[in-house]
């Protein structure tokens, strides 16, 4: 079923309502030929997939915090000693390979997360024009934002940046520092990554697809909620009052 033309939310507006009408063909047809379960199964699969990665590389964060604690740590107690230098000498590894360790932990988590983000509605998005349009408007404009700049931007991320990473595999290049690390694992991080998000704008193009045909509720519609940052913000202001509270009761005794 396709969303009634009168509803001020998902109908046309103006002059275009025919001309919408008619851009909804596709999305009947494409869903009248193949039963809507099966494409809104590869849908959920890809969402499942995002979900899990994003919550795998969420821990990426902590653990460049945590090397980036002990290599300072470590460094300023230990730097100075002979059995440190040895250990060091013996790995061949240096102030450098933990260094570039936090990046490349940093570079996992915002590449591998970049499809986490697209399912979440995450994104940076400009709504000040796609705002005032109907429902049906900024689904179409999503679809088209989808195929014209999202698809060909990740077929030439890929395109571009795996023969670089396979490059650096076969040569085993190393970091240009002193002490740092292989270079592969870093680089072919982005072909991954360029492809977890590819694939999250094939679920996402599904979505508003089956929307159009009426099968699903609003895609780019948030759960409602408190987001992570505003639970975090309110936790830090009543810990904040908390103190200033205690402190006060404190200066009346």
């Amino acid at each position: 079923m396709v969303p009634h033309s009168n509803n001020p939310k998902l109908g046309c507006w103006g002059p275009f309502a025919r001309a919408q009408q008619a851009c909804l063909a596709p999305a009947q047809f494409f869903f009248w030929r193949t039963p809507v379960s099966f494409f809104l199964s590869i849908s959920r699969a890809i969402d499942g997939l995002s979900r899990l990665v994003g919550r795998c590389v969420a821990w990426l964060i902590m653990a460049a915090v945590i090397v980036c604690v002990l290599n300072a740590a470590v460094i300023k107690a230990f730097a100075s000693t002979a059995a440190f230098q040895a250990v060091i000498n013996t790995l061949n590894l240096g102030a450098n390979s933990f260094i570039e360790i936090q990046w490349y932990l940093y570079s996992a988590a915002f590449l591998f997360a970049a499809g986490y983000t697209l399912l979440n509605q995450e994104h940076v998005k400009i709504d000040v024009i796609s705002g005032r349009f109907s429902k049906t408007t900024q689904i179409w404009i999503d679809i088209f934002g989808i195929c014209v700049f999202l698809f060909p931007f990740v077929v030439v991320a890929i395109e571009l940046s795996l023969p670089f990473a396979l490059k650096a595999y076969h040569s085993h290049e190393m970091s240009d520092n002193a002490g740092g690390l292989i270079r592969w694992p870093l680089y072919i991080m982005m072909p991954i990554g360029f492809t977890l998000l590819g694939l999250q704008g094939i679920s996402e193009l599904i979505k508003r697809f089956a929307f159009l045909a009426g099968a699903i509720p609003d895609p780019t519609q948030k759960p409602e909620g408190k987001t992570a940052e505003e639970e975090l913000a309110e936790f830090l202001l009543s810990k904040e009052v908390a103190t200033r509270e205690a402190a006060a009761l404190g200066a009346r005794k």
